[in-house]
């Protein structure tokens, strides 16, 4: 059941889908439109998961699911994994690889393998100080406090 993501709780389990590109408007305009559609019917040992998303900076896709009404389980986790891998397909995106490194500079937001960004690093054209994006985190309260964090205080701190 798909609700507004200010309505979840902070203790809400999250996963972080990055793009290797910025979407459009109207790509992100059939994302939220397929997110709905997919939450709205998505469920869990044939209860429905209270969930929601969220779209960052055209490039990240955030699900959410309150774990206390009803806990994502595998099954339905998949479920999950199977629509992000449609969109994958559908808009010619890499949004499950997690070698890569999303960070910003200035307001715009770069994606580089992770080679890259460490040749990046090597080079001083980012810093311990540049904002990156920890996609580890697990829920809303992490997510609010520690998703866009400085390189020294992530795991990308070892390329410094």
């Amino acid at each position: 059941m798909y609700i507004p993501f200010e309505n979840l709780p902070e203790e809400s389990k999250i996963w972080i889908y990055q793009s290797s590109r910025k979407f459009s408007e109207e790509e992100i305009a059939d994302i939220e439109k397929d997110l709905i559609e997919f939450q709205t019917n998505w469920s869990a040992h044939g209860t429905a998961l209270e969930s929601s998303f969220l779209v960052k900076y055209n490039r990240f896709i955030v699900i959410a699911v309150n774990q206390e009404v009803q806990p994502a389980t595998g099954c339905s986790i998949d479920k999950s994994v199977e629509f992000i891998q449609n969109l994958e397909q559908k808009y010619s995106v890499d949004l499950l690889d997690k070698m890569n490194v999303a960070f910003k500079q200035g307001e715009f937001v770069t994606y580089k393998t992770l080679i890259d960004f460490k040749k990046l690093a090597k080079e001083k054209a980012v810093s311990e100080n540049t904002i990156v994006f920890n996609n580890l985190v697990n829920t809303i309260e992490e997510f609010n406090e520690g998703w866009e964090i400085p390189a020294s205080e992530s795991w990308h701190s070892r390329f410094f």
